[in-house]
C-alpha cells in the first residue's frame, strides 16, 4: 500500500512539472538572457523539490514497512503464544455418546453374570470402585473392594473427568469409545453361543463406521477399554472354541487401540494395563501418606505368597504348585492359601492379603490361568519386590507402566529352574544384598502411583501425580500422533523374545553368594550327620 502512495505522488509531481507548475513569465524587450537564466535556475529548484518528495516518500515506505513487518511479528507471536499457553493443545479427546446397550445398560444387567464370575453387581458401586473397607479391615480411605475386572467403569468414570475433553470431535487428537467389553464379556461367556456372543460387538462395529469421526481415519484415533484379558476377545485364534468373542479379531477391533488387562503379543492393537487394585487415593496427599506408610514398614517375613494351586494350566507356566510347595518349607515365607473352589472368600479378604504383603520383602508372582495376575500389583501397592517366574508375566507387557530396567524392581527366577528342583528361591532371595533390597523396594513404592487407579469421582483429582489412567491416556495419544505420522504402530512383541536384563544378570549379581550358602549349608548338613 506504501508502495501505490508513492507511485502516486511521483506522478502528480511529474505531471505538475511537465505542465510548468513554477513556468517563469515572459521578459520584455532585452530581458530575454536574464528570463533564460532564471527559467534554468528554477527548473533546476523544482527538479531538486521533486527529488526531495521523492526521497522522503522512500523514507516514510521503508518505516512503515518495517512497522508493519514488527505488528505482523508480534502478531504471529501472540498467535504461537496463546498456542503454548493451551494445556490441552495435542492433548483433546472426544467422547463418543454411545447408545445405553453398549454400557449403561449392561451394568444394570450384572446379575446375569453373578452365578460365575461372583457378585460383581456390588462391586460395580460408588463408580465402580466397590465397597468401602471398614476398619475392620485394616483399611484407611480411599480402600475399596474393587473387582478385578471392573475396569471397563473404572475407566470410563475417571475419562469424565479428563481435563482436556471436547464437544468438537475435528480439534481432538483421540477418540475415547465407552464400550464395556469386559462386562459383555461376563455376561454371555456362559451358555450362549458365538454369534450371542460376539452381537454387542458387531453392533458396536457398525454404529462406529457410520459415524464421521471414524471416516477420518477409520478407527485408528480411537480406543476403548476392555477390562479382561486380550485372550477373552480372541476367539478365533484362542485355545477354546467356545471361549469369549471375537472383539480383537474383527476389522473395526483391529483399528483401534484395546486396553486390556494382559496382552495376546499378537503384534496387534491390544495394550496392556494394570489390574484395578485396592487402594483409589483422592488426592496427591492421599497416595504420599500411603507411600510414607509402606517405606516406613517392618518387613518380618523375607518372602510370602496369596493364591491357589493351578496344577491344570499349560506347562510353560505351570510353576504355581511348586512354588507353593518352597513356600511352605520355608519357615520365612508367609502363605495365604487358597482354595479354587467357586464363592470363596479365603483369598477375597483385601486387608488379609494387603497386611501379609506388607509385612514380606517379596511377593512371589508366578502365572495363574493366565501369564500376570492382579496380586502382581496389590503387592507393589504394598511396597513388595515382587519375584516373577516367567517373562511374559511383566517384562514383555505392561511397557507404559513398568520401567525397562526390571531388575531395578523385581527378581527373575526361571520357572523352569523350580519346576525341575534346582533352584532355591529362598536362598536367591537371601543372597541380594540388603543395600540393594532397601533400592528395589524404594523403585517399587516409587511405581505405585502409575499402577494404581485414582478414585475416578468428579469431587476429586490428583493434581501433580500421574496415575495409571493418566500414563494410558498419553500413550494413546503418542500413538496415535505416530500413526498419524506414517509411523507402523502395534503392541505386540514375540512371546519368545528373552526380556533383556534377566536370569544371566540375576546370576551374576546374587548366584555366587546364592551358591556359596548352599555349600554352606551342606557342610552343615554333613558335620551334623557325622557328630
Amino acid at each position: 500500500m506504501q508502495r501505490s502512495v508513492a507511485n502516486s505522488i511521483i506522478k502528480l509531481l511529474s505531471k505538475s512539472a511537465a505542465k510548468g507548475g513554477f513556468r517563469p513569465h515572459r521578459a520584455v524587450g532585452g530581458a530575454k538572457g536574464v528570463d533564460k537564466s532564471t527559467a534554468s535556475t528554477l527548473l533546476a529548484l523544482q527538479l531538486l523539490a521533486i527529488l526531495a518528495v521523492i526521497a522522503w516518500t522512500l523514507f516514510l515506505y521503508m518505516q512503515f514497512s518495517v512497522l508493519s513487518a514488527a505488528v505482523e511479528v508480534v502478531e504471529l507471536s501472540r498467535e504461537g503464544e496463546a498456542d503454548s499457553a493451551d494445556p490441552c493443545r495435542g492433548r483433546y479427546i472426544y467422547v463418543h455418546d454411545l447408545p445405553p446397550r453398549f454400557n449403561a445398560d449392561i451394568v444394570r444387567g450384572c446379575r446375569k453374570s453373578e452365578g460365575h464370575w461372583g457378585d460383581i453387581c456390588a462391586s460395580l458401586i460408588n463408580a465402580g470402585l466397590g465397597r468401602p473397607l471398614a476398619e475392620a479391615d485394616g483399611a484407611e480411605a480411599g480402600w475399596y473392594g474393587t473387582h478385578q475386572f471392573a475396569l471397563d467403569l473404572i475407566f470410563h468414570n475417571r475419562m469424565k473427568q479428563y481435563e482436556c475433553l471436547t464437544n468438537d470431535s475435528a480439534a481432538a487428537s483421540a477418540v475415547f469409545v465407552p464400550f464395556y467389553a469386559g462386562f459383555d464379556f461376563a455376561r454371555y461367556h456362559w451358555g450362549y453361543d458365538n454369534a450371542t456372543r460376539d452381537a454387542a460387538s458387531v453392533d458396536l462395529a457398525e454404529w462406529l463406521m457410520a459415524r464421521p469421526q471414524w471416516r477420518r481415519m477409520w478407527g485408528r484415533d480411537h480406543f476403548l477399554v476392555a477390562g479382561r484379558t486380550g485372550w477373552d476377545f480372541r476367539r478365533s485364534v484362542n485355545y477354546g472354541a467356545d471361549w469369549g468373542n471375537d472383539l480383537l479379531s474383527m476389522p473395526a477391533g483391529r483399528n483401534m487401540s484395546v486396553l486390556v488387562l494382559e496382552s495376546t503379543f499378537r503384534h496387534s492393537t491390544d495394550y496392556p494395563v494394570p489390574y484395578p487394585t485396592y487402594f483409589h487415593p483422592r488426592s496427591d496427599a492421599d497416595l504420599l501418606r500411603w507411600q510414607d506408610s509402606v517405606r516406613a514398614q517392618n518387613r518380618t517375613w523375607l518372602m510370602a505368597f496369596v493364591g491357589a494351586p493351578r496344577p491344570d494350566v499349560r506347562m510353560d507356566i505351570r510353576v504355581r504348585d511348586h512354588v507353593i510347595a518352597q513356600c511352605k518349607a520355608a519357615i520365612s515365607c508367609g502363605l495365604l492359601a487358597c482354595a479354587r473352589s467357586p464363592g470363596s472368600l479365603q483369598c477375597h479378604a483385601p486387608g488379609d492379603i494387603m497386611r501379609l504383603f506388607r509385612k514380606a520383602s517379596f511377593c512371589l508372582q508366578p502365572p495363574g490361568d493366565s501369564y500376570t495376575r492382579r496380586s502382581a500389583f496389590d503387592s507393589m501397592l504394598a511396597g513388595c519386590i515382587p519375584v516373577f517366574f516367567h517373562g511374559a508375566t511383566a517384562y514383555k507387557q505392561y511397557r507404559w507402566h513398568l520401567p525397562e530396567d526390571h531388575l531395578g524392581y523385581s527378581v527373575y527366577i526361571p520357572g523352569g529352574d523350580v519346576r525341575r528342583r534346582n533352584v532355591s528361591i529362598e536362598a536367591v532371595l537371601r543372597a541380594i544384598p540388603p543395600d540393594t533390597v532397601e533400592r528395589m523396594r524404594e523403585e517399587v513404592i516409587k511405581l505405585i502411583p502409575r499402577v494404581l487407579y485414582a478414585d475416578p469421582r468428579s469431587s476429586s483429582r490428583l493434581e501433580t501425580i500421574k496415575d495409571a489412567v493418566d500414563v494410558a491416556v498419553e500413550k494413546v495419544l503418542d500413538t496415535v500422533a505416530r500413526i498419524k505420522n506414517g509411523e507402523h504402530v502395534d503392541s505386540g512383541r514375540p512371546i519368545t523374545e528373552d526380556p533383556p536384563n534377566m536370569y544371566v544378570t540375576t546370576e551374576s549379581r546374587f548366584l555366587t553368594k546364592s551358591a556359596v550358602s548352599r555349600i554352606v549349608m551342606r557342610l552343615k548338613q554333613w558335620i551334623l550327620g557325622h557328630c
